[in-house]
């Protein structure tokens, strides 16, 4: 089983994949993990972390793939989170593979970033990894990717959760379908 989890930077994938970990016993594993690896230790890397998410999105996720499918392959059980997760590839895996991946994505609303910009999302983007916000994600630009994203998932009807007001509360319904969904795919913790 593997569960992928997609979303634009700072809507908690990290911290989900982690609480599953905790849960499940599921190693998690950070696509950024993947980008930073090969950008600072291959000198034939043909991207850098300041190249747009489309660039480094087609670069990684022929990677990604075949990370999904030899783990599926194996019968190994893994958790990948990230941004570079593009929505109008993930039904594109043979129906075999398509039964043990449980795929969505987390989206803001243009309410919730409104409300909870600064105290909400800011405030805590730093629970797992530690980032230094430089002021690189205006509220608007933030809104659009938002956007962009939850348009995404409906033009290539994939699984998303749009955050609109109680992140906790919101969250903890996530939660409750990805329980819904493992136990779907016939696996215990």
């Amino acid at each position: 089983m593997v569960i992928l989890i997609g979303g634009v930077s700072c809507t908690g994938k990290t911290v989900m994949a982690q609480k599953l970990l905790e849960k499940y016993k599921i190693p998690y594993l950070s696509i950024d993990h993947i980008k930073m690896g090969l950008i600072r230790g291959n000198k034939y890397c043909d991207f850098s972390a300041t190249d747009s998410d489309i660039e480094i999105t087609s670069k990684l996720w022929p990677v990604i793939k075949g990370i999904i499918m030899t783990n599926i392959e194996n019968g190994q059980h893994i958790i990948i989170e990230g941004c570079y997760l593009p929505p109008e590839q993930i039904c594109d895996f043979e129906p075999t593979y398509l039964k043990q991946i449980i795929s969505f994505y987390l989206v803001f609303s243009k309410h919730y970033i409104e409300k909870n910009y600064i105290s909400g999302i800011i405030e805590n983007m730093n629970k797992i990894e530690q980032r230094i916000y430089d002021g690189y994600m205006s509220q608007e630009n933030f809104i659009k990717l938002h956007s962009q994203l939850k348009e995404l998932c409906i033009k290539n009807n994939v699984k998303f959760f749009e955050i609109n007001d109680d992140y906790e509360r919101e969250m903890n319904i996530i939660y409750k379908w990805i329980d819904k969904e493992v136990e779907s795919k016939g696996f215990y913790a």
